[in-house]
């Protein structure tokens, strides 16, 4: 890593350290790059994404891929600047574990852009040695947003994916250079099929044909990073150099929104 960008991570990590009330909380903002303007996504490295379909070319598509690889770092900022952030191993075991579990498949983190859903059995999530295994097996092709997806993943237009969950829990590093989030919560978040990633791990990504692997990350596109900054800013006070500010966190000490 470079000399410059690791001084930067240890001044970051040694001013977050007298700001930071107690190694559990939360960043107090959480963007993917130095800019203070700069979208809140972040991507996840190294993974897989297919589209599978029949030989002739009819009825429904396979859709496959990992929203988000666990124990993996990447590059975070927050108010006092840039950190690693890792998603725990099993950190969504216990939301995917609901009955009543409640998660669409997105476009571009769009409520109303809906192609899967765990609710009506076309979509479902699960956890393996990677990542969050997103797998919506029968995506029906007279589905407008079905169809306008599909042509532009086969070319490789688009080839990243991104989820919304909540933090639940998290713990920093004892010099506040890396957070690792323990648990999410999915449930009535999504999963998103986005258009840009912020993590190196996965150049040369790309839908090569039919069945073939596309390594995708997670992401979130400019309108819901504006909305989620939105109302994230809205409860925040500006930074002091020595005190922490206030963060988006709710009295029972969970995260509003996170995209990542």
């Amino acid at each position: 890593m470079d000399p410059e960008l690791l001084e930067q991570i240890a001044a970051a990590g040694r001013e977050r350290s007298h700001a930071v009330a107690a190694r559990a909380d939360r960043p107090s903002q959480r963007r993917c790059a130095q800019d203070s303007n700069a979208r809140a996504w972040v991507s996840a490295p190294a993974s897989r994404m297919q589209l599978r379909e029949t030989d002739d070319g009819t009825g429904p598509l396979h859709f496959s891929g990992y929203a988000t690889v666990y124990e993996r770092g990447y590059e975070m900022w927050d108010w006092y600047g840039p950190y690693t952030e890792i998603v725990s191993a099993g950190a969504g075991a216990r939301s995917l574990a609901r009955s009543d579990l409640d998660v669409p498949l997105v476009l571009q983190h769009s409520s109303l852009r809906r192609i899967a859903r765990t609710t009506n059995g076309t979509l479902t999530l699960s956890e393996d040695d990677t990542g969050l295994l997103t797998d919506a097996p029968a995506l029906d092709r007279d589905d407008e947003d079905v169809r306008y997806i599909a042509p532009k993943l086969r070319a490789e237009l688009i080839d990243e994916m991104s989820f919304m969950f909540r933090i639940i829990s998290g713990q920093w590093a004892p010099d506040y250079t890396e957070y690792r989030i323990n648990e999410y919560d999915i449930h009535r978040g999504d999963v998103a099929i986005v258009g840009y990633g912020a993590n190196p791990w996965t150049a040369g990504a790309g839908l090569r044909g039919k069945n073939d692997v596309l390594e995708v990350v997670r992401s979130l596109d400019d309108a819901a990073a504006r909305v989620a900054l939105a109302a994230l800013r809205s409860r925040l006070e500006p930074p002091a150099s020595t005190s922490r500010s206030a963060s988006p966190v709710r009295a029972d000490g969970e995260l509003l929104l996170s995209f990542v």
